[in-house]
């Protein structure tokens, strides 16, 4: 949780040195080659056939899509709104993983999930001034894919290394990550400063590559709905370093709301 609830502040810094589109693609390059070299080093296995429609799903929520929903949503949202919205990902984890595996959620769990859901719309309104923004939009799609994305790893995790799920998923994506960077640096201005570097480098090795590395293997221990309530603490600690490193100042409305999800989900969870 302490990697993944860096990962809103780094990107607003690493926005300071590069695009959204060359921030996406070189995050993904760079976890990339660090997972590639440890996959070669330790002479791992391609995995089997059976195994990529999984580590396809887990590339396009994860590697692919997620970081560029929320990039791009971080344009001109600030990290502290963002990170009420996607206080939902324990819930929408949960849901994903129940039709994945079958389970049937008792009308509890369904009243607290939609009281959730309704919290964070409302939020969401308000601070928009009455309507849904772009980048409202952008980050509720990333919720879906993420969760997805989890979804398939905590699966995949059951029967290879969490690491190993990770690895090749981002290994799988470099033939497109690779040259969308070479593209995206060639059209949008690069200035790098201190954050900028900072940024870049931990949503790349800490958010993408070790983050979701320990992540799916403790999803694989204890299972895909108890571990993904861990992220109940990860809106709240968003929004102290929002406060400490960005200087960002937000309504009583934020930390409310992200309390009110947490309950929601604690229900949810108890049901």
């Amino acid at each position: 949780m302490a990697a993944f609830s860096l990962t809103f502040p780094s990107t607003a810094w690493a926005l300071e040195s590069f695009g959204p589109w060359s921030l996406v693609a070189v995050r993904s390059v760079l976890a990339a080659l660090v997972a590639g070299g440890c996959l070669l080093a330790l002479r791992v296995r391609l995995p089997v056939r059976r195994h990529l429609p999984g580590l396809a799903v887990v590339a396009v929520g994860v590697v692919l899509g997620f970081p560029m929903l929320t990039t791009l949503a971080l344009e001109t949202s600030t990290t502290a709104h963002a990170a009420v919205v996607v206080g939902l990902l324990p819930l929408t984890t949960a849901v994903f993983s129940a039709l994945r595996t079958g389970t049937r959620p008792s009308r509890r769990f369904w009243l607290a999930a939609v009281t959730g859901a309704a919290a964070v719309l409302a939020f969401t309104i308000a601070q928009s001034g009455g309507a849904l923004t772009a980048a409202d939009g952008c980050l509720f799609a990333a919720l879906l894919v993420c969760a997805a994305g989890y979804t398939e790893g905590g699966r995949l995790a059951r029967v290879m290394p969490g690491w190993q799920v990770i690895g090749w998923a981002l290994v799988l994506c470099l033939p497109l990550t690779l040259p969308a960077a070479v593209l995206a640096l060639s059209y949008e201005p690069v200035r790098l400063t201190v954050h900028g570097v900072v940024g870049v480098v931990w949503v790349a090795l800490c958010s993408t590559f070790l983050g979701l590395l320990v992540w799916y293997r403790g999803m694989a221990a204890i299972g895909i709905p108890k571990a993904s309530q861990l992220q109940l603490a990860q809106p709240l600690l968003t929004l102290v370093w929002s406060a400490l490193l960005l200087g960002e100042h937000f309504t009583a409305a934020a930390p409310l709301t992200a309390v009110a999800v947490l309950v929601c989900i604690a229900v949810t969870q108890r049901s």
